[in-house]
């Protein structure tokens, strides 16, 4: 790694060893550290991303993450998917909208005919980023359909990525990107339900078009999970497994269950995850999975009684750059 890069992280994290001392503070140096330590012993890390964490411009430290190999796969929603490739390419046509909590009916309704899909504080120029991207997918798809051929979600981005068709458009450093950089490492993102995302409904949209005639193009979400349990088990026969979790919903659900499905519903032995880290602003609850604390994953198999398991109830935009840059100050 770069001195001065290395440098920097590393006065970030004397800076959190010094004054995260107690409560959720607290739980942010033992994660990072337990992270560091399963890293630092040959560990593997999943990265389960929910949430709009590609729009808050994660990328700035987890593409660093990725480049330094620590972090190993990702699994991800469509949103976080595509919303990285949006932010790479339309960056200055974005809005920040920080009086986001004082908007009226009205005052969305004129985002909308401005084409501008808001998150959070944050809009999603229409026309710059969905519509860019959106034609040289098709390209693509169109491709792969007159081949005969058949990819994952994140397949098609990594021929985009690669095809350099959008680099002209970049208006990022590239190195903010964490598909970027994941493409260039080849790591897997295992995309869960991925009709859940804008161009999961354009690719639809293109079927009821009759611009694409094989709906099965995109490959599913339980053919993910059968690239899934081959990856685990290939990976996990030369490594301790850990599980980094941000946000809640179905790119942690679907992930974290490939344990219990070897083990269970194969019955064939694996390794359990050896590290889990949640970060989550879900209140603790019966029946909320994404509150639901570490040790309840015990009882359905997925890490065991032995496994540093932490939770962060805070807001991930804020902790987890932090943690990785504990993590990168190595």
């Amino acid at each position: 790694m770069d001195q001065h890069i290395s440098s920097k992280f590393h006065h970030i994290k004397e800076f959190i060893k010094i004054n995260y001392r107690h409560f959720n503070a607290a739980v942010v140096v033992d994660a990072a550290e337990a992270y560091s330590q399963h890293i630092r012993k040959g560990g593997k890390m999943m990265m389960a991303m929910g949430g709009a964490m590609s729009t808050a411009e994660l990328g700035i430290t987890l593409a660093e993450m990725i480049r330094q190999e620590k972090v190993h796969a990702i699994s991800c929603t469509g949103a976080n998917l595509e919303e990285d490739i949006f932010n790479l390419v339309a960056h200055n046509h974005y809005k920040r909208v920080p009086h986001y909590r004082n908007l009226r009916p009205k005052d969305e309704e004129d985002l909308l005919k401005n084409k501008l899909n808001r998150v959070t504080d944050t809009c999603i120029p229409e026309e710059e980023a969905m519509r860019k991207v959106e034609s040289k997918l098709l390209d693509l798809w169109i491709k792969a359909q007159d081949e005969n051929k058949r990819y994952l979600p994140y397949e098609f981005i990594y021929q985009l990525i690669k095809s350099g068709v959008l680099k002209k458009d970049y208006e990022i450093d590239e190195k903010n990107s964490w598909l970027v950089a994941a493409c260039e490492k080849d790591i897997p993102v295992f995309v869960p339900g991925w009709e859940d995302s804008t161009l999961g409904n354009f690719f639809v949209s293109n079927i009821r078009k009759n611009k694409i005639k094989n709906i099965s193009l995109v490959k599913s979400g339980l053919e993910t999970m059968n690239v899934l349990i081959e990856w685990y088990l290939k990976t996990s026969a030369q490594s301790d497994m850990g599980f980094f979790q941000i946000g809640g919903g179905i790119s942690g659900d679907f992930a974290i269950c490939v344990v219990p499905l070897i083990e269970q519903d194969m019955q064939k032995k694996c390794k359990l995850w050896s590290y889990f880290c949640q970060i989550s602003d879900s209140t603790t609850s019966y029946g909320s999975y994404s509150g639901a604390v570490p040790n309840e994953k015990i009882s359905w198999g997925k890490i065991s009684v032995d496994t540093p398991s932490f939770i962060i109830e805070s807001d991930a935009t804020i902790v987890a750059p932090l943690i990785f840059s504990y993590v990168l100050a190595e």
